[in-house]
């Protein structure tokens, strides 16, 4: 057995939790609870940078980050499944490089509240991740991505890059992306474990 380990919030441990689910290897994954913020939990001795998601593999090495695990997986599950060969692939790992800049930059803002006492928080940097990601949802509203009857790994991390900025941004982006939106409704619909893999609050 595999083990997973991630928290739910984690837009990066959503993406993998949606590619086992697209690739049919769920029940071949244990999702262990992680705090990454605790130094005796095991992750540190697991993945040296001590993040999430970390794949432990059945002989006990460990693979990380995510691009590293769907990579893994989608090897696992005969190639080619979520990762497509030739230019494709290209693309689709484009799309994933800028969804999950999307998230790094969201993260980032999350954990200025969070771990930053207000006196000392610096709100130019924050404008700055703030930029990021307006850029680059004002580029996937113009032309949002097309995506085949299956999903692949670009359309899965912009759906987990968007659900989290629902989830830690109070959806704000949604006002000014209805395009994003109508996507974003319709890999759902495609992919109910979008939907189970969703965070209430």
């Amino acid at each position: 057995m595999l083990i997973l380990r991630s928290s739910p919030a984690s837009p990066f441990g959503r993406k993998v939790k949606l590619a086992l689910a697209e690739l049919g290897l769920s029940d071949r994954v244990e999702v262990a609870a992680t705090d990454t913020t605790n130094p005796a939990d095991s992750l540190r001795t697991q993945n040296p940078l001590g993040k999430i998601p970390t794949l432990v593999l059945e002989d006990g090495t460990t693979l990380f980050d995510s691009r590293v695990i769907v990579e893994y997986l989608d090897h696992l599950a005969g190639g080619g499944r979520i990762i497509p060969a030739g230019a494709e692939r290209f693309a689709q790992l484009r799309l994933q490089a800028l969804a999950d800049g999307i998230c790094d930059a969201a993260l980032l803002q999350v954990y200025e509240v969070r771990f930053r006492p207000a006196e000392i928080r610096h709100a130019g940097w924050v404008e700055n991740q703030q930029g990021k990601i307006d850029r680059a949802l004002a580029a996937l509203e113009a032309e949002p991505p097309a995506f085949a009857d299956r999903p692949r790994i670009g359309e899965i991390a912009l759906a987990c890059a968007l659900g989290y900025l629902d989830l830690r941004h109070e959806g704000k982006w949604r006002a000014a992306h209805p395009r994003l939106v109508a996507w974003l409704d319709a890999f759902s619909a495609k992919m109910p474990a979008f939907e189970a893999t969703r965070v209430k609050s």
